[in-house]
């Protein structure tokens, strides 16, 4: 009797810390999952605000008098290998813009506060993941 008492409770043991080894195994893989998608995550937030302020550089740069930006893509870190891959459009309220109708949101505006503001939908892809991730960040600036 009390040799088929000890064997049960051995085998029980057994079970409980097979499954507690099972779990810590399961949430140590977890846990270095997470911590690449972070990784990901706020690289590509980080990409998306850059290319913002790249946008807006070029804006800055362009003579506005005869046309408009409209579009920047951007391969990073090199077109040849690119792991991102970010698409801006920009859009103009304003008015008197000489844009063209498809990026244009106004074109009547009448106080001078609102004329020349932009806005800029930033899209970033990751292009070399096993799980694709599409960021999308939209601002409204006043260059």
């Amino acid at each position: 009797m009390r040799r088929g008492f000890s064997l049960i409770t051995a085998i029980i043991i057994l079970v409980i810390i097979s499954t507690l080894m099972v779990l810590m195994l399961s949430l140590s893989s977890q846990t270095a999952k997470q911590t690449g998608d972070i990784y990901q995550k706020e690289q590509i937030e980080l990409l998306a605000k850059s290319a913002t302020e790249y946008a807006i550089l070029a804006i800055h740069g362009h003579e506005n008098n005869t046309s408009c930006i409209n579009t920047v893509h951007i391969d990073y870190p090199s077109s040849t290998n690119p792991q991102y891959s970010i698409d801006l459009s920009i859009y103009y309220i304003g008015s008197n813009l000489p844009c063209d109708s498809n990026h244009t949101l106004a074109n009547n505006i009448s106080t001078s506060d609102s004329n020349g503001t932009i806005i800029v939908d930033t899209i970033v892809t990751n292009l070399q993941s096993n799980e694709p991730i599409r960021y999308h960040r939209r601002t409204i600036q006043k260059p």
